[in-house]
């Protein structure tokens, strides 16, 4: 078993997780909320109006800019998306670039990302894009001045990725691909209520529903059924000090396990190691949870598995980094090959005229 420690960590994450229980229904505690969220959907809807109607400037670029996103507040497996993205767009000739908020990122301007830059500063999930991806990435809160750099600084690039940029109209889009996951649209209303930060019919190009490892999954709630399949499938693992070492997760399964997971959705990481047949204690931790030389010093365990996310930041200290009890499992998004296709098509035709959307 796990031992109790960092007592307000745990009580942010069961703070987050009994919210995240009560979005899934509506219950009393949603029903009270409600009428807030009615107030909300209206801001919403007011601060949409005044970009659509010119009141408030959007910026158009000279490249394709596509947008992948959720309404589901939380992690709903954006950055697995982004990568295959950048994988699809780079095998049919196209010249990618990221752009990213980079959440609990210190930087308060416009940097570029680098595959030695300090987590801290860039964020985990651009710095694992830019890794695993091998592409420009910049983070800036200003979502237009991240994109105006990224283009002067590599004029190669001739299509944008907007990562998690739904609700930052300033910079207009050509397309829009909203994720979620098996939790769907939640209840349907919107935040203090639910857990949308936009109403569930907001438009989009594309709708892609991360299954998880239920193949036989076709919606939940609030998720159209027309929506294009994803699910992410575990790699072999490889050692955290050391890339070159791998495992397969067939070969652990007689080992003392922990699994931690500082993502938005750390259930979907658990599942996934479930589904594979493996036993192990869950460390559910916050969604971009700040590591230190102490988070498993405690963990009564022979093998400690963590996603590609947390590694990032873990790599970066010490103790954590020489830690020989840590492994890394990666995955890899897996979507229908018509879907790639429709929609290289669609950011082809909008960058040859296209009405933009």
């Amino acid at each position: 078993m796990l031992p109790v420690f960092l007592s307000g960590l745990f009580m942010r994450s069961l703070i987050e997780s009994f919210f995240l229980r009560a979005w899934q229904k509506r219950g009393l505690i949603a029903c009270l909320l409600w009428p807030c969220s009615k107030l909300f959907q209206l801001i919403v809807t007011f601060r949409f109006g005044l970009f659509v109607l010119g009141y408030k400037q959007q910026t158009r670029l000279d490249v394709p800019v596509v947008v992948v996103g959720n309404i589901f507040i939380g992690g709903t497996g954006k950055t697995p998306l982004v990568i295959w993205l950048v994988q699809q767009l780079r095998a049919a000739g196209w010249h990618p670039g990221v752009i990213s908020r980079g959440y609990a990122a210190e930087a308060e301007s416009v940097v570029a990302v680098t595959a030695g830059s300090a987590a801290a500063v860039v964020g985990d999930e651009p710095l694992l894009i830019a890794q695993r991806s091998a592409c420009p990435v910049i983070v800036g809160r200003n979502r237009v001045a991240a994109a105006q750099r990224l283009l002067a600084e590599h004029p190669d690039v001739d299509v944008i990725i907007a990562d998690d940029g739904l609700q930052h109209y300033a910079l207009a889009r050509d397309v829009e691909l909203v994720l979620f996951d098996q939790r769907g649209a939640g209840n349907g209303w919107m935040l203090p209520a639910g857990p949308l930060r936009e109403p569930v019919q907001r438009r989009r190009d594309f709708t892609v529903f991360n299954v998880g490892q239920d193949a036989a999954a076709t919606t939940a709630f609030g998720v159209p059924g027309d929506a294009v399949r994803m699910q992410l499938q575990a790699a072999d693992i490889y050692a955290l000090a050391d890339e070159t070492q791998r495992r397969s997760l067939a070969t652990i399964g007689e080992e003392r396990l922990c699994a931690a997971a500082g993502i938005g959705n750390p259930q979907r990481f658990f599942s996934m190691l479930s589904a594979m047949g493996l036993r192990f204690d869950a460390m559910p931790l916050p969604d971009h949870y700040a590591f230190t030389s102490a988070t498993f010093a405690a963990v009564d365990a022979t093998c400690i598995l963590i996603t590609e996310k947390d590694a990032v930041k873990c790599r970066q200290i010490a103790a954590l980094l020489n830690d020989a009890r840590i492994w890394v499992v990666p995955v890899e998004a897996q979507l229908d090959a018509g879907f790639a296709a429709a929609l290289i098509q669609m950011i082809s035709e909008k960058k040859h005229g296209r009405t933009p959307a």
